[in-house]
């Protein structure tokens, strides 16, 4: 299966995608944190990927499709995949579209996107960084949830209860 994960960042969802992706025996691919990996590299593009990572902004999303097209022809993501984080933007999209099974989205209002975020330890979860990456969601990656929809791949999933109640919620789609 190849299933993409949306939500709001403090949503739940990385940590959703993950178990899901165990549970189905196919590799976890979190954008995030593969962009993160790519700041140590001695390039141009790890610069960028800094400054925008610590300015709450989107990496740019040729780098971005670079990193993943890399990803994604490694043996591994061959027949399936949990992909966590992408495509963040209606570009993204339309220059990399991924034929994917199902498109999970999981929801939660903001106040508890920044509540579970403020509790994390990670350099880019500034306030004002959380606050630009939760307008960017709303803006740019919400509005893919209706196309997704519209082809009968969105499924969404309450992510505010808690993680095992989440983790039941979830697994019972498949």
């Amino acid at each position: 299966m190849k299933i993409i994960f949306l939500g709001p960042q403090g949503s739940g969802k990385s940590t959703q995608a993950k178990m899901l992706s165990e549970h189905l025996n196919v590799p976890y691919i979190e954008m995030g944190q593969m962009l993160r990996d790519k700041m140590t590299d001695n390039t141009q593009d790890a610069q960028d990927i800094k400054v925008a990572m610590e300015s709450g902004n989107l990496v740019d999303n040729e780098i971005t499709i670079r990193a993943l097209t890399e990803r994604l022809t490694k043996p591994d993501a061959k027949d399936g995949f949990v992909l966590d984080g992408y495509p963040r933007n209606q570009e993204q999209l339309d220059k990399f579209p991924i034929e994917v099974d199902k498109v999970i989205y999981v929801k939660v209002p903001d106040e508890e996107a920044i509540s579970r975020l403020s509790k994390r330890a990670r350099a880019d979860d500034t306030p004002e960084a959380i606050q630009k990456r939760l307008e960017i969601y709303h803006n740019e990656t919400e509005p893919l949830l209706e196309q997704f929809r519209q082809k009968g791949l969105l499924t969404e999933v309450d992510g505010k209860p808690n993680i095992d109640d989440v983790k039941k919620a979830l697994l019972n789609l498949f």
